[in-house]
Parts: C-alpha cells; sequence; structure tokens
C-alpha cells in the first residue's frame, strides 16, 4: 500500500510556505524524521500528516531516520511560521540539525543517573519564598539582584521537574556561560545533563541531539537560544537565565527572539517558564506587570557571610590630572589592580565592544550631539563633515566647538579591548593577561579556559558583554570600567536601557563569595541619572523614567517595531529604492507610523549600500502585512533589539 504525506523541508532552498507531498509504501506518524529527495540534493524532512494522492507525481522518501519530534515541537514550527515570517525551508532548519543526515551512531539506550547529594547551603527566605509562589504551570518573573540565588531556584524547580518525570530546558545567553551552568547542574543532577550549542563539533552536536531525543529518563538541557528547538520529550520546565540580554534574538535567519519562543513552547508543552535577570528587560517587565505575571523579588546576597562590597569609585574622565600613568586607566583604578595582584586576587577590565562606534562628545564638559527628534545620538560623518541621525535621518554639519562650554577638545572615537590588553601589559608585565571578545578564535574562547580561569590562573580577565553575563568566579575582587557610558553614545532606543543593564551586571561579578570587591567605574558623566541609578541598584527610578520616555517617543512596549533594510550599488540607489517603498506603503492606508528612509548604522557593506525604515504599529498584524508587500532583495527583522 502508498501512503502519501506532507511534509515539511528542512533547506533554505524551499522558500514556499506550504509542505511538499512525498511517498512511502510504509506508514510513518505526524513528526517522523526523514530523508527525501529535493531536486539533485537530499535533505532532512518532517512529517505533517497523510495527504490524498495528488494529481503530480510524487517522489519517495528516501529513507525514514527512526526518531519523532514530540508534538509540541511541531506546533512551534507552525506558530514560528506565522510569528516570524520566513521561509518554511528555513524555519524547518532549525529543528534539524544538518548532522542527522549523516549516518546515525548506535547509542543504545542512553542511562540517566539519579539526582546526586551534592552538598549545598540552606536556602534564604527569600529563596524559600520564591519557590512557594512556583507552584505550577505558568510563566513566572525572577528579578533577583546579583548574587542573590537564581540559579539555586532553578536548581529546586528542575527537582520538582525531574521528580515529576518531566525534562527540563535551561537556557543561557553566551556560549562562553554554559560551561559554567553546566557544572553546576552536573554536581546535582549527574549525567541527565546535556550540553547543546552551536559551538559544538558536529560529531558532538549530533551525539548530544540523538541523547535528548532518545533518552528514556527525563533530561536537563543546558544551551543557548537554539537548544529551545532540541528534541525534549515530556518538557515540564524551561528557564531563561539572564533574559534581558540581546543575545536571545537571532540576527540572521528567522529573526526570533528566543524568550517569545520559550513563552510559546511553554506554553504548547504546559510547562513552567521562568524568567529570571538581575536587569529585567523594560518591555518584559512592563508586559509582566499588564498581565499580572508573578515578579519575584530577590534583593538579599545568597551567601549570608558576605562581607560588605566597597562603595563603586567613580572616576571623572574629563579630569585628566586622574590619569598620570595611563591614557585609558586611571590612578584608582591602577591602585586596585596592583592590590589585586598582590593578593593574588582577579581583575576584570570591561570596555563595552561596540566602543568603537564614532561619536561626537567634550572632553571638557560631557556634552554629547543627540538628535532633537529621536533623542538618540548623533553619528559623525567624515566624508562630508556631518552629523546624522540614523534612524530619522535628521542631519547637520559638524560642530568643531562644543555648544555648552565653548571648548575645542571633542573626541569623535574611543579605544578596544586590544588596545587595553596593550596597555595592561606594559603597566603589569608579570601578570597573566587574557582577552575575550568576538575577536576570539575557538582556542581561545572564555568556555575553553573557564576551569583554568575559575581556579584563579588568569591574573586580569579583559572582555567585552561576555564578561558582564552572569559570571561568578570566586577569586575575582576587582572590577573596572574603562568607559562606563560608552553604550550611550550608541544611536538607539534602547541605548540607556543597555547602559543600565551593562553597569549593574558587570557591577555584580564582585562580592559574590568571601572576598571584599571593588569597582571602579570610569565615566565622562558622572552626574547621569542612569549610572546613578545603576550604581545605586535603584531599578524603580530607572523603569519609571525608562517607560515615561518610550510612552513620549512610542517606543515598545508601546508598539511593535519593524526594521526594514534594502542593498543598493550606490546611495542614490539605495535611498530610491527606499522612497519608491514609502510611497508603496502610504497607499495601502495600514494603521502604522514610517521612519525614516535614513542610511543604516552600518550603511556600506563591501561595494553595497544600505538604507532602512523603521515602521511602527500598535498592531503587530499591521507588520505582518508592510512584510507581505515587500518587493524582492528587501530584508526585514520583526520585533528587533535595536534599531541599528
Amino acid at each position: 500500500m502508498t501512503y502519501y504525506y506532507k511534509v515539511w523541508v528542512a533547506t533554505s532552498r524551499y522558500h514556499k510556505p506550504e509542505p511538499l507531498t512525498y511517498k512511502a509504501d510504509y506508514k510513518l506518524p505526524p513528526g517522523a524524521i526523514i530523508l527525501v529527495p529535493m531536486t539533485r540534493w537530499q535533505c532532512l524532512g518532517i512529517i505533517e500528516g497523510l495527504t490524498d494522492k495528488p494529481s503530480f507525481a510524487v517522489k519517495e522518501i528516501t529513507s525514514n531516520l527512526g526518531i519523532t519530534l514530540p508534538k509540541p515541537l511541531l506546533k512551534l514550527r507552525d506558530w514560528l511560521q506565522i510569528y516570524y515570517p520566513s521561509p518554511s525551508g528555513m524555519i524547518t532548519q532549525h529543528f534539524l540539525p544538518n548532522v542527522l543526515s549523516q549516518k546515525l551512531p548506535d547509542l543504545g539506550r542512553i542511562k540517566t543517573t539519579k539526582a546526586k547529594t551534592a552538598k549545598q547551603p540552606p536556602l534564604t527566605k527569600e529563596q524559600t519564598q520564591a519557590l512557594g509562589i512556583i507552584d505550577g504551570k505558568g510563566s513566572y518573573l525572577i528579578h533577583g539582584e546579583t548574587g542573590s540565588g537564581k540559579t539555586r531556584i532553578y536548581q529546586e524547580v528542575a527537582k520538582r521537574a525531574i521528580d515529576q518525570g518531566k525534562s527540563v530546558i535551561i537556557l543561557t545567553p553566551e556560549i562562553s556561560l554554559t560551561a559554567q551552568l553546566y557544572k553546576n547542574f552536573e554536581e546535582i543532577f549527574g549525567n541527565r545533563v546535556v550540553l547543546f550549542h552551536s559551538h559544538l563539533t558536529p560529531k558532538e552536536k549530533l551525539h548530544s541531539w540523538l541523547e535528548i531525543a532518545t533518552a528514556q529518563e527525563p533530561v536537563i538541557v543546558i544551551g543557548t537560544r537554539s537548544a529551545l528547538f532540541s528534541p525534549v520529550n515530556k518538557l515540564g520546565l524551561i528557564v531563561v537565565d539572564e533574559a534581558h540580554e540581546p543575545a536571545y534574538k537571532e540576527e540572521q535567519g528567522t529573526h526570533y527572539h528566543a524568550l517569545r519562543v520559550a513563552s510559546k513552547l511553554a506554553e504548547l508543552s504546559g510547562s513552567t517558564l521562568l524568567i529570571g535577570s538581575a536587569t529585567p528587560s523594560v518591555t518584559d517587565y512592563f508586559i509582566a506587570e499588564q498581565k499580572s505575571v508573578p515578579i519575584i523579588r530577590l534583593e538579599q546576597p545568597a551567601v549570608t557571610k558576605l562581607n560588605d562590597a566597597n562603595q563603586p569609585i567613580i572616576v571623572d574622565i574629563k579630569d585628566r590630572g586622574l590619569f598620570t600613568k595611563s591614557r585609558h586607566l586611571s590612578d584608582p583604578l591602577l591602585q586596585a589592580i596592583e592590590l589585586g595582584l598582590k593578593n593574588k586576587e582577579q581583575i576584570l577590565l570591561f570596555l563595552n565592544r561596540r566602543g568603537t562606534s564614532h561619536v561626537i562628545l567634550c572632553q571638557s564638559c560631557g556634552w554629547q550631539a543627540m538628535c532633537p527628534n529621536c533623542d538618540t545620538p548623533l553619528i559623525y560623518h567624515g566624508d562630508d563633515h556631518s552629523m546624522r541621525c540614523h534612524t530619522c535621518n535628521y542631519n547637520q554639519v559638524a560642530v568643531t566647538i562644543c555648544p555648552i562650554c565653548k571648548n575645542t577638545d571633542l573626541v569623535f572615537k574611543s579605544s578596544g579591548t586590544k588596545a587595553i590588553v596593550s596597555e595592561v601589559e606594559k603597566l603589569f608585565p608579570s601578570a597573566i593577561v587574557q582577552r575575550f571578545d568576538t575577536d576570539n578564535k575557538k582556542a581561545e574562547r572564555f568556555e575553553a579556559h573557564y576551569e583554568n580561569i575559575n581556579n584563579g590562573n588568569v591574573d586580569i580577565l579583559i572582555g567585552t558583554q561576555t564578561l558582564a553575563k552572569g559570571l561568578d568566579l570566586k577569586n575575582l575582587s576587582v572590577v573596572g570600567v574603562i568607559t562606563a557610558d560608552t553604550s550611550l553614545y550608541i544611536p538607539d532606543f534602547m541605548a540607556q536601557e543597555r547602559t543600565y543593564q551593562l553597569v549593574s551586571q558587570v557591577i555584580g561579578r564582585t562580592s559574590r563569595g568571601s572576598k571584599h570587591g571593588q569597582a571602579i567605574i570610569q565615566t565622562y558623566n558622572p552626574v547621569s541619572p542612569i549610572l546613578k541609578s545603576a550604581l545605586a541598584k535603584d531599578w524603580t527610578s530607572f523603569y519609571n523614567q525608562e517607560i515615561d520616555e518610550r510612552r513620549k517617543f512610542l517606543y515598545p512596549p508601546f508598539c511593535y517595531l519593524l526594521k526594514l533594510t534594502v542593498r543598493r550599488r550606490s546611495p542614490s540607489s539605495a535611498r530610491a529604492a527606499a522612497n519608491t517603498l514609502v510611497k508603496l506603503l502610504q497607499t495601502e492606508h495600514l494603521k502604522i507610523i514610517i521612519n525614516g528612509p535614513a542610511p543604516s548604522f552600518h550603511h556600506k557593506h563591501g561595494n553595497q549600500f544600505e538604507w532602512q525604515l523603521i515602521i511602527k504599529a500598535k498592531q503587530r498584524a499591521e507588520l505582518q502585512k508592510v512584510i507581505q508587500l515587500l518587493p524582492t532583495n528587501w530584508s526585514y527583522d520583526l520585533d528587533p533589539t535595536n534599531l541599528l
């Protein structure tokens, strides 16, 4: 007997929104993973279900891999295609790693061990109260200060899930954090814990995927956003740790946001969703309040005998008398580094990786050129000596004199991590220094050196946002922020929120154990209200101020955003294409607001020039209508986390 199937193929070559039809002389259930021919290639596919014999010729299924995806994942695939409109082949690829097309190894039955009896400190009062609130399905926002013990809550709720025969997914924003998180859970749950992320070798990734798919007992999957699509059976808990991080947004292809996907998967699987952060996203916090999602506050350190941290030292970068030995490192910071090295403690120096962005800033009074329309920084363009807003295209001739203090000491760019490494190595030649940023090769990445760093074998860590996220280093005592307000120079509505988050997070790396912590914050604007709120851990003041500005300028959570980009061989051609699209959208009478067109922040890519439009709407469906109207060669990002 011949059976006909609707099949979702996992290849970016297939763009149509409907599944293809194949046949086989055996019956397969929905979710079965198969290999099918497509033109000249073989590709993976997922059975959607049986269908009637079509009127056209149908190719046969090449083989059945013998693995079936859980039903919640099939529903998630369908939802993803609607919520984040993308070619169906690209959507399906998220659920089937291409290593599956190879010959599958015989893993046999995956054996999992029972939970270990690793000794843990008693729960704090706040942790006990939090666990009392988390009583079943649904979402919970855990707003816990750094060091307040959010991970312990994740572990306790994971124990509940395991005891009920349910599996767990724990997400972390960066691969560099997986080693630490894996160790924390492996000490308690043994080999139930499976690591899954994109930096695994093809062989390792295939083994992990099959281990998850064929496990006979509950497992705990730890990984980055792609772990959401792993074939976890009987899912009972999803944790999104450091949920505020922009790394949870896929910036290519489908452009999905992992937190939104996790929320939908929790709904489809009837799982508990824990959203954890010391500095929650303003949008997520507002939505939680509006939807009456329980917000669990943790303010006390989990380690009760923690020594009080020293108050952060604020260094005004404009006071060059404080920089007698180094151009970038102030005397108070150098003194703290010297003391830390003497005490055989670790030092972390943080500089936002986007610190090389061109800005116009007065080194005398701290004034910065801002757009009068968008309240975002103006970017300097050297080719025509102009200052331009990359959101609304406001522009003017670049200033050469500060309009506030009339000083000519203007700065147009800042230094990167490599320059800081060179300076530190000259000043402290006997110290072991390591740099961690996006320029690292595979062998240089943080996760490859975690054990060595955690054991105190690296004296000074220098890096970007990777080092500001969730690290718990027992020997770390000094944190230096090279330029605390660097992210404020980014021309984006998220700039203030990212500054608050980064400063709060990096300061939180100290005083997490038995050592005194010292943070030295270098800034051009010591009286910045954002910086003051971050140093005082005054979330409420920051949140209220930010919500007021978002409401005033109509940014999320008060609207939905769509970023549209087009690339052409010349700026005039890109601008013309953008203007043509604006005219088209205006004739459709959609309920949208169009900002731009304007050159993109990174306006040149190879020999092409990029222009963008920012579309705002109160209803997300209006933006999906815009996507359907896009001409060929336009790119789009629905719900972007930045407008750069």
